[in-house]
């Protein structure tokens, strides 16, 4: 009897992700079959929160999956499927898009040939199953292959890199339908323990609850270990967040979102531009950045921004009336980016939001990361964890 099956994987990070990839013919046809490979391959669940028994790193950002293939889009070249693998549940959620890992989605394609591109430069367009959206990657090619090495540094990530240009086409209502999913630039709600709060539900690439850092008390400066030790702002951003997620239609109740929808929507504080010091120790001028945001994804404080995310605190600052316009500086042009201020540097993003019949519409969404293939090869599922009708497709060569 065979102990482990082989998978054949590659392990890439994208942006200030990192994550396991898969060509879709890997993988069996019925996506219902995914779900125990990825969780043997990430080593979910792990109750110590660590996932020492696979290939993840027990925080949302480390602890992701990815399924490339053939398009079904006629508008695409590649299917890019994502997975968020939970950390302490058994459970993997597809409900929502991995910007950051989006960054490496082109350069796998085209490594894996997937896409031909010639010259000096390569178009991937991709077809986002998860939010059926439409993403343009390009990014720079050396003989033929995806450049890794290049001098665009990204907060977050140590050294340079290659730039890749992300283009989310329409990213209005990706995971509602809506970009003010509640038909309001802001909304009040009852929270316990704290009262009445405004906040902003906006969906652009992924759906998020904006709230002001001075409404929880805090500063909107805050790095991530002050906000893990405490656990009172943490359950407050969930009951926030969990409130949300049933006004979204996700969960009956907030208890129901803690399980079933931990990652529908993300929730972020927000505050003026102010002084204040990076992860890395570095003293980041007010002047250099135009609004603090501080995100949760999974219940954790992100140390940079998921990228989905960012694209989303772009989309609502040029939103006038969400929490998010208040406290943003107002920049001199609306085709100025906007520079987000996060725990790991400044993000400069661009967005393009109009307002037509009284309704807001996002027509895209820019960012720039870099991505690099770490390593290639295959990873190994325990023969208990890999479902039968998936073992012929491991054994076979590539």
């Amino acid at each position: 009897m065979t102990v482990q099956h082989k998978v054949p994987a590659i392990f890439m990070r994208g942006g200030t992700s990192k994550g396991v990839f898969f060509n879709r013919r890997d993988l069996p046809d019925e996506q219902a079959l995914w779900d125990p490979i990825f969780l043997a391959v990430i080593g979910s669940p792990d109750p110590y929160g660590r996932q020492l028994n696979g290939m993840g790193g027990g925080i949302s950002s480390l602890s992701k999956v990815v399924v490339i293939g053939p398009s079904s889009h006629p508008e695409a070249d590649v299917d890019y499927t994502f997975g968020q693998v939970a950390v302490d549940a058994p459970r993997v959620f597809y409900h929502n898009i991995c910007g950051n890992l989006t960054s490496a989605v082109g350069p796998f394609a085209v490594d894996e040939g997937l896409v031909r591109a010639e010259g000096g430069e390569a178009l991937v367009r991709i077809f986002n199953t998860n939010t059926s959206k439409i993403i343009h990657a390009r990014f720079p090619l050396v003989a033929g292959q995806a450049a890794v090495e290049g001098d665009f540094v990204l907060a977050g990530v140590a050294g340079g890199g290659a730039r890749i240009r992300l283009e989310f086409k329409d990213p209005g209502g990706a995971g509602t339908g809506r970009l003010l999913p509640t038909g309001h630039v802001t909304d009040t709600m009852d929270v316990p323990g704290l009262g009445e709060v405004r906040f902003s539900l906006v969906d652009a690439t992924n759906p998020c609850a904006y709230v002001r850092a001075d409404a929880l008390g805090l500063t909107g400066a805050e790095l991530p270990e002050a906000l893990e030790a405490d656990p009172r702002v943490l359950a407050l951003l969930e009951a926030i967040r969990g409130r949300c997620s049933v006004l979204l239609g996700r969960a009956e109740t907030p208890e129901e979102a803690a399980v079933s929808a931990q990652n529908f929507p993300l929730v972020a504080f927000v505050a003026p531009p102010a002084d204040y010091v990076t992860l890395s120790g570095e003293t980041v001028p007010a002047e250099q950045g135009d609004l603090l945001v501080r995100m949760i994804s999974m219940g954790r404080p992100h140390r940079a921004l998921p990228l989905s995310g960012s694209i989303c605190v772009a989309v609502a600052s040029r939103i006038e009336g969400t929490v998010v316009h208040e406290v943003a500086r107002t920049p001199a042009s609306p085709e100025d980016d906007v520079r987000v201020a996060h725990p790991s540097g400044i993000l400069p993003l661009a967005a393009t939001v109009y307002r037509r019949d009284g309704a807001w519409h996002a027509e895209e969404g820019v960012v720039y990361r870099t991505a690099r293939r770490l390593m290639e090869g295959a990873v190994l599922v325990p023969a208990s964890q890999m479902p039968a009708e998936a073992i012929p497709l491991t054994e076979r060569a590539r």
